[in-house]
């Protein structure tokens, strides 16, 4: 009698354990019907059981449901956890280590498990990229690689993933991962010269601005017929302040690009910022004529006529001659009245913007002893700019 108990308890025991088995494979078959919050809740009774809470298939489990939870997109999953595709790819190596008979690994790759994360770890880092958050996005598009390179992805590995990863990295300032990725995109030849230039932009980052000149001074030796080399090397030459090379290279791509306003525009403002203003009036005149209809060109121009007369009208404070002070107070006169109609046309582009106002606001002002009918202007742009500030 005392054998047939212990029997019937071993099997007992032996059912217990199997019912708690059976709870996992039914939170499997619910995360395929789409019932992710019943699997949920079967999934987390088996995760604390003694017979499933150290299964391996029960981690298993666990990741298709996080990664499931992750594609489906509904917020009253969010409690669920805070990051999904990581909880999915922590269940799924958790497995892995677990199993002695390498069962999940099988199964991880027959279910292209690994593919999906992927591509879903693709989807985070591009919405993430494009909310702003490049360091998030840095990070899911490290991880989409740490699989994607892994022996349980299954398929060729996609080039623009290295590439993605750059770019987050270049925006997020992380320039020694920029650095890696761009250099990976350039040794598959992905994209030809493109990621060269953002290599050498994270060089300058990195406060290497002698290696990334260097760098980009030797791209024609690969590269001999494109002009984009000048242009970049301009824009690491802005940005470094070393406006004297920059405009040595902008004389070159003038030659090579005569209608390109660009160019002038980028000129005419380092002009401008040396206090340089007949070559800075040359030049964004010259950007004005060939591209009129934006802001940047009519707004430009306009702050170096007021900067012109500003500068005029200073050194008109330092003559003593009263002949001579009026004369000169009338030609910076001048320049503020040349100002007018770019800086007029430059509202008409950004209604909005307070810099544009308060430039015509003082314009409006000075000028209208001269011009009467500017007295309803400066009223007007007046009345705006305080309407837009009790905002």
């Amino acid at each position: 009698m005392k054998k047939i108990f212990l029997l019937i308890a071993a099997i007992s025991i032996t059912l217990g354990g199997m019912a708690q088995k059976g709870k996992v494979n039914s939170a499997l078959t619910l995360i395929e019907q789409g019932e992710l919050d019943k699997a949920k809740t079967t999934l987390d009774e088996a995760m604390v059981h003694p017979k499933s809470k150290d299964w391996t298939n029960t981690y298993y489990a666990k990741g298709k449901l996080f990664q499931a939870i992750y594609d489906a997109k509904d917020t009253k999953y969010a409690s669920y956890s805070a990051d999904p595709l990581a909880d999915a790819y922590a269940a799924y190596q958790k497995a892995i280590e677990i199993d002695e008979k390498d069962a999940s690994k099988k199964k991880i790759i027959t279910n292209s498990c690994y593919n999906l994360l992927v591509i879903s770890y693709g989807d985070q880092g591009i919405t993430k990229f494009q909310a702003g958050d490049f360091t998030g996005a840095l990070k899911s598009f490290d991880t989409q690689i740490q699989i994607m390179e892994s022996d349980l992805y299954v398929g060729a590995i996609d080039t623009g993933i290295y590439y993605n990863a750059g770019l987050a990295a270049l925006n997020s300032k992380d320039y020694n991962a920029g650095v890696k990725y761009f250099q990976k995109c350039i040794d598959l030849k992905y994209l030809g010269i493109t990621p060269h230039f953002q290599l050498a932009e994270c060089y300058t980052g990195m406060g290497q601005a002698q290696k990334a000149e260097q760098y980009l001074l030797d791209l024609p030796k690969m590269f001999p017929e494109d002009k984009n080399i000048t242009l970049s090397l301009i824009d690491m030459y802005i940005k470094n302040n070393q406006f004297e090379k920059a405009i040595q290279y902008i004389d070159i791509a003038k030659a090579d690009d005569p209608t390109n306003y660009s160019l002038y525009y980028a000129s005419g403002i380092m002009y401008l910022n040396q206090l340089v203003f007949d070559k800075a009036i040359a030049d964004l005149t010259k950007a004005h004529q060939l591209k009129d209809d934006i802001f940047d060109t009519n707004y430009g121009l306009g702050a170096a006529y007021i900067n012109y007369g500003g500068d005029l009208f200073l050194k008109a404070n330092d003559l003593i001659d009263i002949k001579a002070y009026n004369e000169a107070v009338e030609v910076a006169n001048t320049q503020y009245f040349n100002a007018l109609p770019y800086m007029e046309k430059a509202l008409e582009f950004n209604p909005d913007n307070i810099d544009v106002m308060t430039s015509l606001k003082e314009l409006y002002f000075r000028l209208r002893q001269k011009d009467a009918a500017l007295n309803q202007k400066y009223n007007e742009i007046n009345a705006k700019i305080q309407a837009l500030e009790n905002k």
